[in-house]
């Protein structure tokens, strides 16, 4: 029985700090052959490199992350030291080869400005578009989000009662909605703070933890923050903060077919105390946090900056699109409809905003 062809393989992936490691490599009935890791890193014994290559050999091109870095970890010698670089930096190198994973430089991104929207459509439009991505459909996209009306956007498991006060929901005029990912309530009025989208296919976290994905996805958030003069940083799991307090927080969700959302919010201006009207910020929530009230937890980037916030969202979306080479990009009809369909089926319905009481 003649044999298939054999096809070769290049990847790369930079580790965060570390060094960059090379995959070249070719696929033969499906499996790995002639594996060569190669990079500016550093390892001892040098005998060590045959055993991560040997380790990768003959393995079916469809091996999952964490079986290729067992792999090379079970087949490295006792004294065998990697210095900048890993088992799962091998991994991701190697799967990158083969397209198992991708790179930010892999896509091409379209960034669409603030449009206003009603909640309910915002968080319709994220699974949508999440959809679309995961799909083949439409590119990788950066979203920024704008608003009609006083809101609250709760997480998908979170209680209704549990986190809402109804009578300062009425007295306010404040809409309610829940969206696909978990994580907390966010309080958003106009032009009190600064939400975003990204819709991304699963492959560019290849390899990656929740809690490493996220640092990972909002990168260019923290180098736009220090072009404004503020130092963030990701405090686990999901909150972005500085040393005079937190400035966001960030959720996720990763979709069946292959498509990831990572949304965040940040606050700029935010009433606090009618927040803490709204919302239900009880002590345990913040027993952890190191203080004893939700109202000096958060520290608006209006404050920090003293800047507008137009001119931060701008700051921000440059610094995306000259990182990642994004282009303008909007919201076309097919995915409006879909997303007004949601809205009337699933995120306007009572049972799904009532789904955990």
């Amino acid at each position: 029985m003649e044999r298939a062809a054999r096809r070769e393989y290049h990847g790369e992936f930079k580790v965060a700090g570390g060094k960059l490691v090379v995959a070249d490599l070719g696929v033969a009935d499906g499996r790995f052959s002639g594996v060569s890791i190669n990079g500016d890193f550093f390892l001892e014994p040098d005998e060590a490199l045959d055993d991560i290559n040997a380790a990768l050999e003959g393995l079916p091109i469809g091996t999952p992350h964490g079986e290729l870095a067992t792999a090379v970890r079970q087949r490295l010698r006792p004294d065998a030291e990697m210095f900048g670089f890993s088992p799962e930096a091998v991994a991701t190198a190697v799967r990158r080869a083969v397209g198992m994973a991708s790179s930010w430089a892999d896509h091409q991104w379209e960034i669409i400005g603030p449009t206003p929207l009603p909640t309910a459509m915002h968080v319709a439009m994220d699974e949508v578009l999440t959809r679309e991505v995961g799909a083949g459909r439409r590119n990788p996209t950066l979203r920024f989000w704008e608003w009609e009306s006083p809101s609250v956007v709760i997480g998908s498991f979170q209680s209704m009662r549990n986190e809402v006060d109804s009578d300062a929901v009425r007295r306010h005029g404040v809409s309610v909605v829940r969206r696909i990912s978990g994580g907390g309530a966010m309080f958003m009025e106009h032009g009190n703070a600064i939400t975003y989208s990204l819709y991304v296919p699963q492959s560019l976290v290849d390899g990656l933890s929740f809690a490493d994905s996220y640092p990972f996805l909002d990168d260019w958030v923290m180098e736009g923050l220090r072009k404004l003069g503020i130092t963030a940083w990701y405090q686990p799991l999901n909150d972005i903060a500085t040393d005079v307090g937190k400035i966001g927080g960030a959720a996720q969700k990763r979709l069946g077919n292959g498509g990831m959302l990572h949304h965040v919010t940040m606050s700029y201006d935010i009433d606090a105390d009618k927040m803490l009207e709204v919302l239900r910020i009880g002590r345990e929530k913040l027993s952890d946090k190191g203080i004893r009230s939700a109202k000096k937890r958060v520290d608006p980037l209006r404050r920090q900056t003293g800047l507008p916030r137009e001119e931060i969202v701008r700051v921000l979306s440059d610094t995306f699109r000259e990182r990642y080479q994004a282009v303008d990009g909007t919201l076309h009809p097919a995915e409006v409809s879909a997303a007004q369909v949601l809205v009337e089926e699933k995120f306007g319905t009572a049972d799904w905003l009532y789904r955990v009481p």
